[in-house]
């Protein structure tokens, strides 16, 4: 096999690969023995007709449409890899010579990884985060152990309570008709925890069990769903049961039953500490996207359409995997959500577009500064993923091996993306005043 590039506009380049004659008849003749058995002509026993009597009776090209597809399958991989292009689309494909005693001769035309011009990198400015605890963040932590922690007592003589557990019956109209997924039945609600829409919970207020009300609200303009955003709405309710939350008393006797301390202001010393840890890497992650987030908004990537159409094609297919893992037909999916595969696919170009620009520019900050990453990362990234799956680190190693070179490759990223944080400058944020003057 032999392996010519020619390079082409935008990102794009031609492969054209040639096969031996003595081994594209290999495989018209791998396809005769597949095939042979389903051939039935008269003087011959079934499977025993002759490859030059067939190809006599029905045209010697009868095998080349197979043979050409096996031969494109089987040298594709090695040729693309012997092209030394950083290839990232799906080949097309076109055969330019097929034919007895002649070599097999196709082109596969790929996008590769276009160059990037990178924007500034080095002292972007994110806004600082707030990673300051207060005592009202404490005390909401601690009282949300508390309720953890409460007895329960069924409530028969008074009306609902703002804390209050329910069982609740309630069906949605809008415009005087039920729309999908407004019904419940003994549906468990904690009255005031801000599960359901806006200005619906304070309506349960002071209603009682067996009492059947209107509740009215409008559904906020963001709502998930486009048929009920900003609409208001009816739901006819019923409150089934009440059951009130009894809470332990906050002393030392409970810090000691849910922490390893044994005094309160030790819980709470500790409540303190998990906060502030918590925020300190919420502010990291933000700060990290905020500076990552810059950075690619100040570069340049003119992305070949056909590494965009991979891209999108690969979007698609992560949720028909997700789907089909729960059980679901994709096509059944497709049928619920009124949409086609093609659609979903052109719905994807914008999430494709920023998969792609991130990876491209991070990886491109790699390179600038020379990031690299070592077994040793690697070896820790598999300790680290045996901890998360509660696995010992060899199976763990057996069950990436094959992604490797992927996870190289991330481990890189994510040292580009500490790069860029760690070289940001933080500034504080202007007061609302201040950012209304500047737009």
């Amino acid at each position: 096999m032999s392996v010519s590039v020619e390079k082409l506009e935008n990102s794009m380049v031609k492969l054209t690969i040639e096969v031996s004659a003595e081994d594209f008849d290999k495989a018209i003749d791998a396809v005769y023995k597949r095939q042979k058995n389903r051939m039935n002509v008269p003087g011959f026993r079934r499977g025993k007709t002759p490859r030059k009597v067939l190809e006599k009776l029905y045209g010697e090209t009868m095998f080349y449409e197979d043979a050409a597809n096996d031969l494109i399958n089987s040298s594709y991989p090695d040729a693309a890899k012997e092209s030394g292009e950083d290839i990232v689309s799906h080949p097309e494909i076109e055969v330019t010579q097929i034919g007895a005693g002649k070599p097999f001769i196709y082109t596969a035309k790929v996008a590769v990884k276009p160059p990037v011009s990178l924007g500034k990198y080095k002292g972007v400015e994110v806004v600082k985060q707030d990673t300051t605890v207060t005592d009202e963040e404490v005390d909401k932590e601690i009282h949300k152990e508390l309720e953890k922690n409460a007895a329960k007592n069924e409530i028969t003589d008074r009306p609902v309570k703002m804390g209050d557990d329910i069982a609740l019956d309630f069906e949605g109209f809008k415009d005087g008709v039920p729309f999908e997924g407004g019904k419940g039945t003994n549906y468990p609600l904690s009255v005031g925890s801000g599960s359901f829409i806006p200005g619906f919970e304070e309506q349960l207020v002071d209603r009682n069990i067996g009492e059947e009300f209107d509740v009215n609200v409008t559904f906020p303009e963001d709502y998930q769903s486009d048929e009920l955003a900003g609409c208001p709405a009816v739901f006819k309710c019923t409150v089934k049961k009440i059951t009130e939350k009894i809470l332990p008393e906050l002393d030392d006797e409970f810090a000691s039953e849910v922490s390893e301390f044994s005094t309160l202001e030790e819980y709470k010393a500790d409540v303190r500490r998990k906060l502030t840890e918590r925020k300190e890497k919420t502010a990291q992650t933000n700060k990290e996207n905020m500076a990552v987030g810059k950075v690619i908004e100040d570069s340049h990537v003119d992305i070949p359409e056909a590494m965009l159409r991979t891209q999108q094609e690969q979007i698609v297919g992560e949720l028909e995997q997700q789907i089909t893992s729960q059980g679901m037909k994709f096509e059944d999916y497709l049928q619920y959500a009124q949409t086609t595969r093609e659609k979903m696919i052109e719905n994807a170009k914008d999430d494709a577009e920023r998969r792609i620009m991130y990876r491209l520019v991070m990886e491109q900050v790699a390179k600038e500064e020379n990031i690299t990453t070592t077994e040793e990362d690697y070896e820790n990234e598999l300790k680290e993923k045996a901890e998360v799956y509660r696995l010992d680190v060899e199976t763990i190693r057996k069950y990436f091996e094959h992604r490797k070179e992927e996870m190289m490759e991330e481990l890189a990223i994510q040292k580009a993306i500490t790069f860029i944080a760690d070289n940001a400058v933080e500034v504080e944020k202007k007061p609302e005043s201040e950012e209304a003057k500047t737009e």
